[in-house]
C-alpha cells in the first residue's frame, strides 16, 4: 500500500520529533479546553499555519532562483545550488524525505495530516459536529458504504 505525503515524512522523522510534535498538539488541546473562547483564534492560525510540504517547496524554489540568479550574474559555480536543490526536492517527492527535512521537522513543521488533527479537535471541542447526522443511514451514506463493502 502506498503511503501518503503525512505518513512517509512521518514515517522518515525521528520518532522522538514526532513525539515532541504530537505532545505539543496535546499540550495546545489541553490548553483549549480551558480556555474555549480562545478556540476561533486558534483555528484561524492553524488555517493559515505552513505545513511541512510548503516549507520545502518555497525553500526549494527560493534557494534554485537565488542559485540561478548567482550563476548566471556572477560566477556559473553557484548553478550547482539549484542542481543539488532540486536534487533533494526529487528526493523528497519520491521517497518523502531529503536531508532539510529533519531541519525543518526540528523547527517545528507539521504536515497536513498534524496540523488537522489540532484543527478538528478543536472544533470538536466548540461544538462545530454537534449537529452532523450521527448514523450512515441519516447522512444519507448507506448506498455508498454497501458499495464498498461488496
Amino acid at each position: 500500500m502506498p503511503w501518503t505525503t503525512d505518513d512517509r515524512v512521518s514515517a522518515n522523522t525521528d520518532e522522538a520529533i514526532n513525539q515532541e510534535i504530537r505532545r505539543k498538539t496535546e499540550m495546545s488541546i489541553a490548553y483549549y479546553v480551558q480556555h474555549p473562547d480562545e478556540i476561533p483564534q486558534r483555528v484561524q492560525e492553524l488555517n493559515e499555519e505552513w505545513d511541512i510540504e510548503r516549507a520545502v517547496e518555497v525553500t526549494s524554489a527560493g534557494l534554485s532562483l537565488f542559485g540561478l540568479v548567482y550563476g548566471l550574474t556572477f560566477s556559473r559555480k553557484w548553478l550547482i545550488l539549484p542542481l543539488v536543490v532540486q536534487g533533494f526536492f526529487m528526493q523528497h517527492a519520491v521517497q518523502g524525505w531529503c536531508p532539510p527535512l529533519a531541519v525543518f521537522r526540528r523547527l517545528g513543521f507539521r504536515t497536513r495530516r498534524e496540523i488537522d488533527t489540532e484543527r478538528f479537535a478543536l472544533k470538536a471541542l466548540r461544538g462545530d459536529f454537534q449537529d452532523l447526522p450521527s448514523s450512515p443511514e441519516a447522512r444519507g451514506t448507506a448506498p455508498v458504504l454497501q458499495a464498498v463493502q461488496r
